[in-house]
C-alpha cells in the first residue's frame, strides 16, 4: 500500500492504495481519460445508473479496456473520493504553511474543505469543481456498504481518515481540554457537503443558502459550530 503526494514539475501526482486499482489509471493516456469520463459521466447520470459499458461508449473505447484499471464500479468510485480527499489534504498544507496559529490554521481549513473545487491545478483529466459536485452527491457511497469493514481493513479509506486526523490535530491545538477532536472534524467535513446538497435540493433541512458555487454561508455555519464548541473567538 502507498499513499503520498508527489510535486512534479508538470504538475501533481496523487498516488492511492494499489488495492483500488488494477493498472495505475494516471500513468496511462486511456487511465487518464477513464478517470476524466468517469467524474463527468457520474455526475450526469449518478452512480446507481452508472457502469463501465456506458463509460465505454463515452469514451470510445471498449467496455474491455476499462476493466484492465478498475475491478469494478465500487473501486473506481473509492478511488475518486480518496483522489478527492488527498487534494484538500494537499490544499490544507500549502494553505496552512507558515501559519502558527491555531485558531487561523482551523479557519483556513474551513475555508479549504469547501472551497477547494475552486484550486485548479493544472492536471488536465481532473475537473476538480465537477469532482467536488460528485463527492457532495455520491462520496458517501464509497463507504455506506456492507462491505465496509473489509474496505477499511484493505485501507481503502486512509486519505480520509489521515485527513480527518490532520485536522483534528489542529482542533486539540486550538483547545487542548476538548474531548471530541475526531468526531468535530470528521463533522466539518461531513457538514460541509450534507449542507451544500441540502441548500441545493432539500431547503427545508437547512439554514443556509447557495447560490452556484458561492459556498460561504456554508463557511460560515461550520466557523460557527467548530468555534463555539471549541469555547474560542476566531482570530
Amino acid at each position: 500500500m502507498k499513499k503520498s503526494l508527489i510535486i512534479m514539475a508538470i504538475g501533481i501526482k496523487i498516488s492511492l492504495n494499489e488495492k483500488l486499482y488494477l493498472r495505475d489509471p494516471q500513468e496511462s493516456s486511456l487511465g487518464q481519460r477513464i478517470i476524466k469520463h468517469s467524474i463527468l459521466l457520474i455526475d450526469e447520470i449518478g452512480f446507481e445508473s452508472f457502469n463501465f459499458k456506458k463509460l465505454a461508449l463515452q469514451m470510445e473505447s471498449t467496455e474491455a479496456s476499462v476493466y484492465r484499471y478498475f475491478e469494478n464500479k465500487h473501486m473506481l468510485l473509492i478511488y475518486l473520493v480518496s483522489w478527492y480527499w488527498e487534494w484538500v489534504s494537499y490544499l490544507i498544507d500549502i494553505n496552512t504553511l507558515n501559519i502558527e496559529s491555531p485558531q487561523r490554521k482551523l479557519k483556513i481549513i474551513i475555508k479549504t474543505i469547501v472551497f477547494a473545487s475552486k484550486d485548479n491545478p493544472s492536471i488536465e483529466y481532473v475537473n476538480e469543481s465537477v469532482l467536488h459536485r460528485l463527492i457532495i452527491a455520491e462520496g458517501t457511497k464509497a463507504y455506506h456498504t456492507k462491505a465496509v469493514d473489509k474496505d477499511n481493513t484493505d485501507g481503502f479509506f486512509l486519505n480520509y481518515k489521515s485527513l480527518s486526523s490532520k485536522v483534528a490535530k489542529v482542533i486539540s491545538e486550538v483547545n487542548s481540554g476538548f474531548q471530541y477532536p475526531n468526531a468535530l472534524a470528521s463533522n466539518l467535513f461531513e457538514m460541509a457537503n450534507n449542507h451544500i446538497y441540502f441548500a441545493q435540493h432539500l431547503p427545508k433541512l437547512t439554514d443556509v443558502k447557495v447560490e452556484g458555487d458561492n459556498f460561504e454561508e456554508v463557511e460560515k455555519m461550520l466557523e460557527y459550530f467548530a468555534f463555539k464548541l471549541l469555547g474560542c473567538e476566531e482570530e
